[in-house]
């Protein structure tokens, strides 16, 4: 396995099984992911300005609006991802399929040819937002809005569900699933 997608909402738990797993899985894994492209933007990207990057945010009904010039980098990240798959290293990127199928379609033609393992992290709407609300640091509204809306259509290999088990036992149901024999 060279690669595992973890995809859910915001507040879905999705950061927290990527760490856990980095914990458990016996090799080294790069946990890289959507926080990670948005960090490495300027911030005039981050904040909606003039609608080139991820705007929306500022409604409070928990859209994002994604402009074309954060669509061009955010393709390029993804490229970039599967580069280094490709050089070697292993990696579990944590996603939000703002696109829903055809995010995955971006990521599936970026990935081709890599062993990738799709995992989609549900978490219950009101679950999720009562974890946005106590982290603080995320838009109200995000997580609800995002809760299913990023899984329509989406196809997994694995399904876990942190409003229904914990951290640890979604990275051990995906941990079961990288190192089971072939």
């Amino acid at each position: 396995m060279n690669v595992i997608v973890l995809n859910g909402g915001s507040s879905s738990g999705k950061s927290s099984i990527a760490r856990r797993l980095q914990e458990l899985l016996p090799e080294p894994w790069l946990h890289l992911g959507a926080d990670t492209m948005v960090a490495a933007l300027p911030e005039r990207l981050r904040s909606g300005d003039g609608g080139d990057g991820i705007g929306g945010l500022e409604a409070g009904d928990g859209t994002v609006e994604v402009g074309p010039v954060f669509a061009a980098l955010d393709a390029a990240w993804t490229a970039g991802v599967a580069a280094m798959a490709r050089a070697g290293a292993r990696i579990v990127v944590d996603e939000v399929f703002l696109g829903t199928t055809a995010s995955q379609a971006r990521w599936r033609a970026a990935l081709e040819g890599l062993d990738v393992l799709w995992v989609g992290v549900r978490c219950d709407p009101a679950v999720a937002a009562a974890r946005e609300a106590a982290r603080g640091d995320r838009v109200p509204g995000m997580a609800a809005a995002q809760a299913e809306s990023v899984h329509r259509g989406v196809s997994y290999d694995l399904v876990v569900d942190t409003s229904r088990a914990t951290v640890g036992e979604c990275a051990g149901l995906v941990l079961a699933r990288v190192t089971a024999p072939r």
